[in-house]
């Protein structure tokens, strides 16, 4: 398995935040069972060997400081998201009722294929927010392709597919698409009354530039319609 995500930065700036030395880090390291000499600490602060997972978090724990500021990124991959929250691939996979050989090729191929329990669980243990949830588990795309479907077309015959895809109640989706259909019918009728009137370019482009954004929030829109929490999306 790669190296997770690690900043040298991050981790001198937070053993110098305490005030502790290499040899006090990995004192403290041995503390919670992971035996690494003070180089280690060294090599990790300058960068020239990245710590393991296992580390990372004896790291953390060490220094006194979240593991997220040590990975120094946005977590957006399954495995970042995991390991911001301090699981081993073997503990998640556990918590969630997976072979632990499923879940890292999950991790690896970027294509679950948990179940609708195992779904709601990596949601619950992760944190992970609907939105969200559906970016690690690579189904973003889906809801935004049938969304547009739905506000450009007979937004009715979508509302089962895109209630399973959410796990929500097919009447509040069919609410949600009712609303976001007629946002989106009501660009079209602002552009036409602008052709009618002969508006200028500057103001159709502004149109057009609106319904754009419009349509880039959509999917956020609408799990803000259909609800706070709605459920993960089934596998």
């Amino acid at each position: 398995m790669s190296h997770p995500p690690f900043s040298p930065a991050q981790a001198r700036a937070a053993r110098l935040r305490i005030g502790l030395t290499p040899e006090q880090v990995v004192a403290a390291m041995a503390q919670l069972g992971v035996r690494r000499p003070a180089e280690a600490v060294t090599a990790w602060e300058s960068g020239t060997a990245p710590p393991s997972e296992t580390e990372l978090f004896a790291l953390a724990d060490a220094v006194w400081c979240p593991v997220p500021t040590l990975m120094a990124v946005r977590p957006r991959s399954l495995r970042e998201h995991r390991l911001a929250r301090r699981f081993s691939a073997e503990r998640l996979a556990l918590r969630i009722g997976m072979a632990a050989s499923a879940y890292l090729r999950a991790e690896t191929d970027h294509h679950w294929s948990g179940t609708d329990v195992q779904t709601v669980l990596l949601a619950d243990a992760l944190d992970l927010e609907p939105d969200e949830l559906l970016r690690v588990i690579g189904r973003a795309g889906a809801l935004d392709g049938l969304l547009r479907q739905a506000v450009e077309g007979r937004w009715k015959q979508h509302t089962t597919a895109l209630a399973r895809l959410v796990d929500a109640p097919e009447r509040s989706v069919a609410e949600a698409l009712r609303t976001l259909h007629q946002e989106y019918a009501r660009f079209g009728e602002r552009y036409r009354g602008h052709l009618v009137a002969r508006s200028d370019d500057a103001r159709l482009k502004e149109i057009a530039g609106e319904r754009a954004g419009w349509l880039h929030a959509l999917p956020d829109r609408f799990l803000r319609l259909v609800g706070p929490h709605p459920g993960p999306p089934a596998a």
